[in-house]
C-alpha cells in the first residue's frame, strides 16, 4: 500500500521578518512547528523585495536573508511597476526559494519558523494592500501545485488559488478600541467583513474574540473555530539553574532576584502602560519595576509620567556608595533567553491590557512559575483562570491595591506560583495540536 502523502499547509510569513519580533509572529512560527509535529508539509509565503529579483538561486537565497543583496536596475524596477499597476488583477506568481544552507542562517534560529519550503512573492504585502485599496477584494496568489490549505495568519486581503483559505483573526481590537490603533478603521471592517463573508473558515485564539467575530462581522458559529494558542518555552531555559539566572539578571540589569516587578510588551495605548505606571508608582513600593518593550505609537503619552519626575529616582546605599536608581526601568529590547531569565526572576508580572485576542506574556509568566497581575476584561479571565489576580484594567486604585498585595504577601505570591503552571498546562503544544486538527477537519483536510 503506497504511503500517505502529508497534507500541504503553507502559511504566510507577514509578521515573519528577520527584523522584529510580535505576538503574531510568536503565533505564526509556533503554528510552523505544529504542523509539522501533526504530519503537515509546511511552506511559507513570505513577501521580501529582494528573494525574486535574480534567476540566480543563490543570489535569491541571499537576497532572502538580506534584502539588500542590490537593486535591480531602474528600467526593469519601472517595468515591474507599471506591470503591477495592470496586472494585479490577474494575481502574482510565487517564486521558491532555494534555502539550501549555502547562507549560513544560525544567527536567525529563534525567528525562523518551521518551513519544508520557502516562497515569495515581491512585495506581495504591500501590493494586497494596494490592490484592495483599489479593487476592493482579495488579490490572487498562484502556486503551480497549490497546497491543500492556505492558512492566512492575519487579515490580508490575499488568497490562493486552488485552496481553502483559512485566516486567523486574533481579536478586533480596532474595531472595539478604535482608539488604541491606527489602522484605517473603514478599510478595516470592510477588509474583514469581506473575509467573515468569503473565506472557506475562521480561525481565532479565545472565546471572547470568536464572540465578537460572530457579533460584529456576522459569521456563523459553525465557521469560526477557537484553537486558543499555545505556551511553550525551552527547557534549557525553563530549567537554567536559578543561580545563573541570578547572576545574569544582576550582571546585565543590576536586578536583585525576586525584588523588582516586569512588564514585557510593546507600549501602547491598548497595553494601558500609562495606568500601570501611575498605580505602581502610587502604591509606594520600593522593588523597582522594569518595563521591557519597544516604543509604539503614543509611547510618549504612556510614559509621560517617568519624564523630568524626581519621583522615579532614588538614592541608594550599599558598601558605604551612594548611587541614584530609578524606581522604573525601561528597555528597548531583551533576547528571547535573557527576558526568560527576566520573567523567572520577578516577584511579580503586571500584564493590565485593556483588551486581548490572547494575552500570552501573562501564560509564559505563569508557566515559568512568576506571579501574575491581569485584566479581568477579553480574554484574560478564560486564559489564566484563578491562578492570577484580574484586576478592572481602568481602575488605577484596584492596580494600587493587586501590587501592594504581590508585594506584601508571601504566601499570595507563593499560591499564584504553585496555581500557574497548573494553568499553564491548558494551553501545551499537545492541546493546540488537537484543537487545530479539528479545524482543518471541518475544512475536509485530515491531518491524521
Amino acid at each position: 500500500m503506497a504511503a500517505r502523502r502529508a497534507p500541504r499547509i503553507f502559511i504566510d510569513g507577514y509578521n515573519l521578518s528577520l527584523e522584529q519580533g510580535t505576538g503574531v509572529a510568536t503565533y505564526a512560527r509556533n503554528l510552523s512547528f505544529c504542523l509539522r509535529d501533526i504530519g503537515g508539509e509546511v511552506g511559507v509565503l513570505y513577501g521580501t523585495r529582494g528573494s525574486t529579483i535574480s534567476t540566480n538561486a543563490l543570489i535569491r537565497e541571499i537576497a532572502f536573508f538580506d534584502p539588500r543583496v542590490g537593486k535591480p536596475s531602474k528600467v526593469s524596477q519601472a517595468a515591474h511597476y507599471v506591470r503591477r499597476a495592470f496586472t494585479t488583477p490577474l494575481g502574482e506568481i510565487a517564486t521558491q526559494v532555494p534555502i539550501t544552507g549555502r547562507v549560513v542562517r544560525d544567527a536567525f534560529r529563534s525567528r525562523l519558523p518551521y518551513f519544508d519550503h520557502v516562497w515569495n512573492v515581491q512585495n506581495l504585502f504591500e501590493a494586497q494592500r494596494q490592490h484592495f485599496n483599489l479593487y476592493r477584494n482579495r488579490m490572487t496568489v498562484h502556486f503551480r501545485h497549490p497546497p491543500e490549505v492556505m492558512h492566512w495568519t492575519y487579515p490580508l486581503a490575499l488568497k490562493v488559488r486552488g485552496a481553502r483559505n483559512a485566516y486567523t483573526l486574533h481579536d478586533l481590537v480596532p474595531l472595539r478600541l478604535p482608539y488604541t490603533t491606527l489602522d484605517n478603521k473603514r478599510q478595516y471592517f470592510r477588509l474583514t467583513r469581506q473575509l467573515a463573508r468569503r473565506a472557506d473558515h475562521i480561525i481565532t485564539v479565545s472565546e471572547a474574540s470568536r464572540r465578537d467575530i460572530v457579533s460584529l462581522l456576522g459569521v456563523p458559529e459553525d465557521r469560526v473555530t477557537n484553537t486558543y494558542q499555545a505556551v511553550d518555552i525551552p527547557a534549557r531555559l525553563t530549567d537554567k539553574p536559578i543561580a545563573d539566572v541570578k547572576t545574569e539578571i544582576e550582571g546585565t540589569f543590576g536586578l536583585r532576584f525576586q525584588r523588582y516587578f516586569l512588564f514585557f510588551g510593546a507600549i501602547e495605548p491598548k497595553k494601558n502602560v500609562g495606568r500601570m505606571i501611575e498605580a505602581y508608582l502610587a502604591s509606594g513600593v520600593q522593588d523597582p519595576l522594569v518595563i521591557v518593550g519597544k516604543k509604539a505609537w503614543k509611547s510618549d503619552e504612556e510614559l509621560r509620567l517617568l519624564f523630568e519626575n524626581e519621583h522615579v529616582r532614588y538614592l541608594l546605599t550599599q558598601n558605604g556608595m551612594t548611587q541614584t536608581r530609578y524606581r522604573v526601568q525601561q528597555v528597548d529590547y531583551a533576547s528571547f533567553p535573557l527576558l526568560v531569565s527576566l520573567i523567572r526572576g520577578a516577584k511579580a508580572v503586571l500584564f493590565p491590557s485593556l483588551y486581548e485576542g490572547f494575552g500570552l506574556p501573562a501564560l509564559e509568566a505563569m508557566l515559568l512559575g512568576t506571579p501574575v497581575m491581569t485584566s479581568n476584561t477579553s480574554s484574560m479571565p478564560e486564559v489564566v483562570g484563578d491562578a492570577a489576580i484580574k484586576v478592572d484594567p481602568y481602575d488605577v486604585r484596584a492596580m494600587v491595591e493587586a501590587i501592594r498585595a504581590l508585594d506584601t504577601d508571601a504566601d499570595l505570591r507563593g499560591r499564584l506560583c504553585q496555581a500557574g503552571p497548573g494553568q499553564a498546562a491548558l494551553f501545551s503544544m499537545e492541546r493546540y495540536q488537537m484543537r487545530l486538527r479539528e479545524a482543518y477537519g471541518r475544512m475536509g483536510v485530515n491531518m491524521g
